[in-house]
């Protein structure tokens, strides 16, 4: 068995908020087409921890958990004409875009916005606040635990 790792993934609240991944369990984390993302998540193994972020949000922030369930697999939206994801140069043969799928774990009491992320000094070297555009990044034990213990205090 692998060392647990841990990641942050951001989603727009109004595209796929943490609410429809309580609802449908688990979801492939498809859409991705970010090269550096991608190649975190073919990295992902099951059992791996997940900061669930709402980007895109007044404010945005960490709202909750998710854990990946399966190792990354091609991502079937790169192949279907009518997806906005499409990607022409993508064949089965040689997918160009995998997901991981992930489960939800729990809903935080306290979000933590982006803002209180910044202010944090045992946080200040996070990709989140260095390279915040990147929507799968990853983040260490300790940087995981004071998320976690700050949301739900």
């Amino acid at each position: 068995m692998s060392e647990i790792k841990y990641w942050l993934m951001k989603s727009e609240p109004d595209t796929y908020p943490l609410e429809q991944l309580k609802k449908e369990k688990k979801s492939l984390w498809d859409g991705v087409r970010n090269y550096q993302a991608r190649n975190f998540m073919k990295e992902m193994n099951v059992g791996d921890q997940i900061l669930f972020y709402h980007s895109n949000a007044k404010p945005p922030g960490v709202v909750g958990l998710a854990q990946v369930s399966k190792k990354a697999v091609p991502d079937p939206t790169q192949f279907k004409k009518n997806s906005k994801y499409f990607d022409p140069k993508s064949t089965q043969e040689k997918p160009r875009w995998e997901c991981v799928e992930v489960k939800y774990k729990k809903t935080f009491k306290n979000m933590l916005s982006l803002n209180e992320v910044k202010e944090m000094k045992s946080l200040a070297d996070m990709p989140l606040v260095n390279r915040s555009r990147l929507s799968v990044q990853p983040v260490s034990k300790k940087q995981f635990d004071i998320i976690v213990k700050h949301c739900e205090s």
